[in-house]
């Protein structure tokens, strides 16, 4: 049972921090993808988009979605795949990301 509603609406915030950064690294895309790019079943979606795609149309909606309404956000374990992707780069998405992926332990702690 979460607790803390100030932890919670902290998810928010979050999103709209992350989709900053990623605009300002130029990793936003304005093209929409197809449907079945989107319906990969491979851990970030990893056969048919890049990161930064699966990031904009798959992580933010459903986390955005399941923050509207008001459902628990399941650990979360996203830095990695990030630091394999960009190695050193994008410093400023993956500082996010790793407060995501903080942010959720906590929700579960």
């Amino acid at each position: 049972m979460i607790r803390d509603a100030k932890l919670v609406s902290h998810g928010p915030r979050l999103l709209e921090e992350l989709e900053a950064v990623l605009k300002a690294a130029n990793l936003w895309s304005d093209i929409h993808l197809s449907p079945a790019a989107l319906a990969s079943e491979q851990p970030f979606a990893c056969d048919t988009l890049a990161f930064e795609q699966w990031l904009q149309f798959i992580f933010i909606p459903r986390i955005r979605a399941l923050s509207d309404a008001g459902a628990l956000v399941p650990p979360m374990h996203i830095l990695p795949m990030a630091e394999v992707t960009w190695q050193s780069s994008h410093q400023p998405v993956q500082q996010v990301l790793a407060r995501f992926d903080r942010w959720s332990k906590q929700l579960h702690d």
